[in-house]
């Protein structure tokens, strides 16, 4: 008997969206926000979210996101309102002697981190919430607080055990997630456990440690170097500490393929199962297409800077260039609010263009690499889920948006 005949018929999955197609969504969400002083940042998500839903096909079927805008603009503006009494907190601490400061800053920071666990969970719930297959719905049940608990609690014991304990805080928050989570009258449930990564993430761990306190001990032995600039460390430690560097970054795309490959194939919807495969690879591709993208924005803001934007500035307020760009360059540096307005718009430019970038390349090259590569077992399983009603009591993800904690 075949794998397919013993897990019942295999259904793929596929990603139609293209990079350009992306980019033109946000390039126009970007410069709309400019006149909306940011407000259309919830269109913008809207649309984004029905362009990677729509282009998501599971066994020749699409998703479907039916939330609006306006949904999500007034979850904001009520989280807005929960955030005051923190803001007023933030001030307070302002007038306070240095050590009441710190410790209020950092319970303020304790507050804030427990209630991110909260509004990623309120927010999934929101987004599954307006998620379509088919014609049926998916929903998410459980407590956001006993989330944010759960979430605070295993990030005080990361803290505690130096990371040790990932596997098992992972595997315990994945299966509340998944096990809470509804498609129509199917549950979900997450069969993995603290063992489904261990071994990819203790490898690291262990290889990360000995390059480091190999390090330190090459560091600790060997004299400082004396140099024109001051004493710095010796080639060995600096060759050290490189490596370490080197081998946490690539040991990132390696760790991040194992686990979306392990923990997502642990992922069941009644008795259809998910497996998925990604390869660090692949993902090491999406963050150098990221990279060679960058240097061709920066090349091009330098020279719109330089050949466009700085003559048109120059000649209307110089009165015309006087020959000599050093001379140029000076006058305008006398007229300070042109200074403001240059530094303004580079630094704007500058974020655009991260997340721009960041959103075409390696948001979309994640979701891409893990929808090519799942499939669902025993799919036919799914077609005798019956729909369930939609969650109206949610309004929009509220914190999420507030604390920029939001996914896609």
């Amino acid at each position: 008997m075949s794998v397919a005949e013993a897990g019942g018929r295999i259904a793929y999955v596929n990603f139609t969206g293209t990079r350009s197609e992306l980019f033109g969504l946000l390039s126009r969400g970007y410069l709309l926000m400019v006149p909306t002083i940011g407000v259309y940042r919830f269109w913008l998500t809207t649309w984004k979210r029905r362009f990677y839903w729509q282009n998501t096909v599971i066994d020749g079927e699409p998703l479907e996101y039916t939330g609006t805008a306006l949904q999500l603009l007034i979850g904001f503006l009520f989280a807005l309102a929960f955030f005051l009494p923190i803001y007023i907190a933030f001030f307070y601490l302002s007038t306070q002697a240095v050590q009441i400061a710190l410790i209020g800053y950092g319970v303020v920071g304790a507050v804030l981190w427990f209630l991110m666990g909260y509004a990623i969970y309120r927010a999934r719930d929101f987004r599954l919430s307006r998620t379509l297959w088919r014609g049926i719905r998916f929903d998410q049940k459980g407590s956001a607080w006993v989330y944010a608990l759960r979430r605070f609690l295993w990030s005080l014991a990361m803290i505690a055990t130096l990371g040790l304990i990932y596997p098992f805080m992972a595997s315990n928050l994945w299966r509340y997630r998944y096990n809470n989570s509804w498609y129509g009258d199917r549950q979900f449930r997450w069969t993995g456990s603290w063992k489904t990564i261990a071994g990819p993430y203790y490898l690291i761990y262990l290889v990360l440690a000995a390059l480091a306190v190999g390090t330190v001990l090459v560091a600790a032995a060997s004299p400082m170097v004396q140099t024109p600039m001051g004493l710095q460390l010796s080639p060995g430690a600096f060759v050290g500490f490189f490596a370490v560097a080197v081998v946490a970054f690539l040991a990132w795309f390696y760790f991040r393929s194992r686990e979306a490959t392990r923990m997502f194939s642990e992922v069941w919807v009644g008795e259809a199962r998910a497996t998925v495969k990604v390869r660090a690879r692949a993902l090491f591709g999406q963050f150098i297409l990221y990279l060679l993208a960058l240097i061709g924005a920066g090349l091009v803001l330098f020279y719109v800077s330089n050949s466009i934007l700085v003559p048109i500035l120059l000649s209307a307020y110089t009165g015309g260039g006087s020959g000599s760009v050093a001379v140029d360059i000076a006058r305008m540096a006398q007229a300070s609010w042109i200074n403001v307005a240059l530094l303004i718009f580079s630094y704007l430019a500058s974020i655009a263009v991260l997340a721009l970038m960041g959103e075409v390349f390696l948001g979309y090259g994640y979701w891409m690499l893990v929808a090519r590569g799942a499939t669902i077992s025993n799919a036919d399983s799914l077609r005798t889920v019956r729909a369930t009603k939609e969650d109206t009591a949610l309004a929009g993800e509220g914190l999420a948006d507030a604390l920029n904690v939001g996914a896609y």
